[in-house]
């Protein structure tokens, strides 16, 4: 299923990336570059929950989609990082540990796959919340800026981003003490 309307919202995460960052190369002045990146990134988040919502509404589930639909996710926060690092919204640190981290587990979760272990680092509450926290930060990081004349998305994105940094690595300790026994198992 390869072209389903799930599956196609979730290509849009992934066209996005370039225009997200593109966004911050044209000639426009800096309030509406942020304003533009943060309503497009806001929008194809979004896209997240919808395309999950639909595949199970429309009964268009797929394996590709279950693979797809994380790679996008994954694109999105990892290139709207690095946009924030350039910016110098974002530490470089934080970057590090978030990008590190889905590069961790995913080659954790495609080698748990090969081994027939899936379930063993299957999705969790804590991983969930990361994400949450993630797809808050990184908008108020972009818009960089006051918002209803009250919430100065720059400090509140700072905190959120490094709470995602937190979250991020008790999630990726949660999921290798998960694999740790067939991680062991395998070794003999």
């Amino acid at each position: 299923m390869f072209l389903t309307i799930p599956t196609l919202m979730t290509w849009t995460r992934i066209v996005a990336i370039p225009l997200i960052v593109g966004i911050f190369y044209l000639d426009i002045s800096p309030t509406s570059m942020n304003l533009i990146a943060t309503v497009m990134f806001v929008v194809f988040a979004a896209t997240d929950w919808l395309d999950g919502y639909l595949a199970r509404k429309l009964n268009q589930m797929s394996s590709f989609g279950a693979f797809l639909d994380p790679v996008a996710d994954k694109f999105l926060v990892c290139a709207s990082l690095l946009v924030l690092v350039d910016l110098q919204r974002a530490d470089v640190f934080v970057a590090l540990i978030i990008i590190g981290r889905e590069i961790a587990i995913s080659a954790l979760r495609e080698w748990m796959a090969m081994i027939g272990a899936t379930k063993s680092v299957a999705v969790h509450m804590i991983g969930k919340v990361k994400t949450s926290v993630q797809m808050v930060a990184i908008p108020f990081l972009l818009y960089d800026g006051t918002l209803f004349g009250m919430v100065d998305t720059h400090l509140w994105g700072t905190w959120l981003i490094w709470l995602s940094a937190v979250l991020t690595v008790w999630s990726m300790v949660y999921y290798l003490q998960k694999a740790i026994p067939e991680i062991r198992a395998r070794a003999k």
